[in-house]
């Protein structure tokens, strides 16, 4: 497995498969044909089908500027795409054209270029399962995080404090800002709201959800803004992780050296499922997005109340399994309505798999490994207009309502 570096990503939403990758693709393809005077893109599946919503076709457009480029949406390809998030684009001089390139956005921001031999990031985990890695730690007595070092280096600490101020500044950013977000769906922010409507007699669990769901919403209302989020693993679903941990920091009084470390485990969960499932909604629906950020986020505050390995893996896993078939059908292609809420459930729903590892782990039947396997198969398995395609479920619902 590849470098938690490649999964955390600091960038604009509102998403990392519809909007980073494609931008990314287009940067490369802008780079390698400086002397076009005319750029195309075509796009393809679940880019066609949510791209207005999206914005995919504002980054391509940001990422050739300032040459002209024609976007055309493609939602029914005549050919077979290699992933649902496929693009081509094209480049012209003088009228002709020069040249071509394919590329598919396979979630978390990553893109594969077809026809060349992927650039990947070293492999730094030699393992590439759960029960590998735990294995490997019970022998040496050493905790998730101290594996996370010892295979990262010193230096993935530096890093993660990064991480971790930019998920803070998304919180504080959002708890800032009132107003309707753009759209067309009239989807008021409620992050700032959420936070200020304490009273004298709320009860602790009332505040807590309150609080965590108010951060949730703050990073997930700058994401579907285009604002700055970190992917966890993605920025459809980059308010769970941030959320809980924000709350539990507050709650436990906690540092951030041991906060870095809880992010060192949700990072080894993130990795494990794009390592052998997928992060991406459009292949897999939202169980690989906010699914996968419920596990991360149940491990890191498992590895930040210091449980022991099987704990942990019980918290990840009853917080995937409980995600299982969730569909990704997003409201006129917009990151708004289910998603901004989806984050706050996500979150409450990572604290609660904590509870029950506590107590419950010693009982357990299901491996993390095997729910991850369970939630790809699953993803395959879901019809296309579940997969970030809306075309099927709210997204369709909400239109013959409206």
């Amino acid at each position: 497995m590849r470098s938690l570096t490649e999964l955390y990503k600091i960038g604009s939403g509102p998403s990392s498969s519809h909007t980073m990758g494609p931008e990314k693709a287009a940067r490369i393809f802008k780079s390698e044909n400086e002397d076009a005077d005319q750029f195309k893109a075509l796009i393809y599946g679940s880019l066609a089908k949510t791209g207005k919503g999206h914005m995919t076709d504002k980054a391509i457009i940001r990422a050739l500027s300032p040459v002209p480029t024609e976007i055309e949406f493609i939602p029914q390809a005549d050919f077979v795409l290699p992933h649902p998030n496929t693009m081509d684009l094209f480049a012209y001089k003088d009228g002709r054209q020069t040249a071509f390139m394919r590329a598919v956005s396979i979630g978390g921001g990553d893109i594969v270029i077809e026809g060349r031999e992927e650039k990947l990031g070293p492999d730094v985990y030699q393992e590439n399962s759960f029960a590998e890695i735990s294995a490997i730690c019970k022998a040496n007595h050493i905790r998730l995080s101290d594996y996370v070092e010892q295979c990262e280096g010193k230096q993935i600490w530096d890093f993660l404090q990064g991480i971790w101020e930019a998920m803070k500044r998304s919180i504080d950013e959002g708890l800032s800002v009132t107003g309707i977000l753009e759209g067309g769906l009239h989807v008021e922010r409620k992050a700032k709201y959420l936070y200020h409507q304490g009273h004298m007699d709320e009860s602790p669990e009332t505040r807590e959800n309150r609080i965590v769901s108010a951060y949730a919403f703050a990073v997930n209302e700058q994401n579907a803004a285009a604002g700055t989020v970190v992917t966890a693993p993605t920025c459809g679903a980059s308010g769970v992780v941030p959320a809980s941990l924000r709350y539990m920091q507050e709650k436990m009084q906690v540092p951030d050296e041991q906060i870095l470390r809880a992010l060192a485990v949700g990072g080894l969960i993130g990795n494990l499922v794009k390592q052998n499932a997928s992060i991406s909604g459009a292949q897999c629906g939202c169980q690989a997005e906010v699914g996968t950020a419920c596990s991360m986020a149940a491990a890191a505050l498992a590895e930040l109340s210091g449980m022991e390995i099987d704990q942990i893996e019980y918290a990840a896993e009853v917080a995937m399994e409980h995600h299982l078939g969730l569909t990704c059908d997003p409201i006129n292609g917009l990151v708004q309505i289910p998603c901004i809420e989806r984050n706050a459930v996500g979150a409450m729903r990572a604290i609660n798999a904590l509870s029950l590892a506590k107590f419950l782990s010693g009982t357990r039947k299901i491996s993390f490994d095997l729910v991850v396997q369970t939630m790809y198969e699953t993803g395959l398995d879901m019809s296309s207009r579940y997969r970030e395609t809306s075309e099927g479920g709210l997204a369709k619902l909400y239109r013959m309502d409206s």
